[in-house]
Parts: structure tokens; C-alpha cells; sequence
């Protein structure tokens, strides 16, 4: 906590930025799917040439609160914008694996699925529904994150990638330790409810606490 709490008061000021995203890097894997008009998501990257755009958090959340309850083009037009979001210009496989996980039969329901189990809490059970080609932790978390719209007094889903799993070794933690299994959706939960409580004692948000592990990625004693 003390290792945190210095963290914290020392990058107070970091806020996580839009993600800029090449619309044209993802067209051709998503126009044979008719998904290409999510490209139009977020705002031009007025800077860049290129066409570029820049998609934010802010852009998933109002998406997300424009899906109905059934509205299964909607849950997957709300997925691949996090699959851009979550890929950016870093992650060139992901265009590739988001059309793999668009062709998966049985995306509709797991995204359905899903979606209900978060927003009914059971993070645990619906880590063990997210079963998709090309998507993993790191991306599938951030699924959870985006579909979990209940109120903030909640442990909300939080994002769990390499990045914030680095600096959570980094400062001593052990997922499997402090869950006392090596049972990976058990290890997830543990992860949200665990920095939700961390949040709560530092006076800071999840979700921020979540951006601040992304960021520093491991450098906890650098920065």
C-alpha cells in the first residue's frame, strides 16, 4: 500500500489519453464482415496525414450505452471498437485477430453471455465464458471493462493486460498468492476486488489505478 500510495501521489496528474488508431490498417479485415463503419468511431487526428483517429474511453462507454438489451449488432460493433481501442498503432496483429474473432460462431453468444455474467457481477464465471479465436486476457478483459455499466459503489470490471501485470509483480503481488489458487478466472477476480479496496483506501478510483499500472508497465522504481 505505502508502495502505491508514492505512486500514486507522484503521477496524481497522469490521465489515460485517446488511443490513436490507421483505420486504413483495419479495412480490408473488416469490410467482408460489414464492421468497417465502426471505423468512423472517436474523432480525426487533426495532426496526422494519414487519417488517423482517436478513439477513447469516453467513446466505448457511449457506445456501449447506446446497446440494447438485445442487440446483438450492437454488442459486436461495441466489441471491435475495444479491439481498436485496446490495439491502437502498437499491436499490429490486431486487426488479424479481430477478424478471426468476428468469424468465431460463437462470438454473438459469448458476447451476450458475457455481458450479463459482468454485469451481474460473476466476474470469475465470465472469465471462464470467454472462450473466442485470437482474443485472450489481455483483450477480453478489456470487454469486461467496457460492458460493465453498474453503479460505481461496485467492484467493476477492470483490465488485467501484460502491462498492468507486470507492475503488479513489480510492487510484490501475486495473483495466484493472493487468491490461493493458480485457477485463473479466481486469480481475476481476486485482481478487481483487490484494487478496488486499494482504490478505495487511496482515494482515487479503480479505474485509474488500473491506468497508472498500464502506464508505468512494469518501472515501478523508475519513474
Amino acid at each position: 500500500m505505502e508502495q502505491l500510495r508514492e505512486l500514486v501521489a507522484r503521477h496524481g496528474d497522469c490521465a489515460q489519453k485517446p488511443v490513436r488508431f490507421r483505420p486504413g490498417t483495419w479495412r480490408s479485415r473488416l469490410e467482408p464482415l460489414g464492421a468497417e463503419h465502426v471505423l468512423d468511431i472517436g474523432v480525426k487526428a487533426e495532426s496526422r496525414p494519414s487519417g488517423d483517429r482517436l478513439i477513447s474511453r469516453g467513446d466505448l462507454a457511449r457506445l456501449r450505452d447506446r446497446v440494447g438489451d438485445d442487440d446483438p449488432g450492437g454488442l459486436r460493433d461495441l466489441f471491435v471498437a475495444v479491439m481498436i481501442w485496446g490495439s491502437g498503432t502498437t499491436n499490429g496483429r490486431g486487426p488479424r485477430y479481430t477478424e478471426a474473432a468476428l468469424r468465431d460462431p460463437r462470438l454473438p453468444t459469448v458476447l451476450r453471455t458475457t455481458r450479463e455474467t459482468v454485469r451481474s457481477g460473476d466476474l470469475s464465471r465470465a472469465y471462464r465464458q470467454f472462450v473466442i479465436k485470437g482474443v485472450g486476457r489481455s483483450f477480453f478483459t478489456k470487454w469486461f471493462a467496457a460492458v460493465d455499466d453498474r453503479d460505481a459503489t461496485c467492484d467493476r470490471a477492470l483490465i488485467l493486460d501484460d502491462r498492468v501485470f507486470r507492475s503488479l509483480n513489480a510492487l510484490g503481488w501475486s495473483s495466484w498468492q493472493a487468491a490461493g489458487t493458480r485457477h485463473w478466472p479466481t486469480r481475476y477476480a481476486t485482481y478487481v476486488s483487490s484494487m478496488h479496496g486499494w482504490a478505495a483506501s487511496l482515494g482515487v478510483r479503480a479505474d485509474c489505478l488500473e491506468w497508472l499500472l498500464f502506464h508505468l508497465n512494469g518501472r515501478v522504481e523508475e519513474q
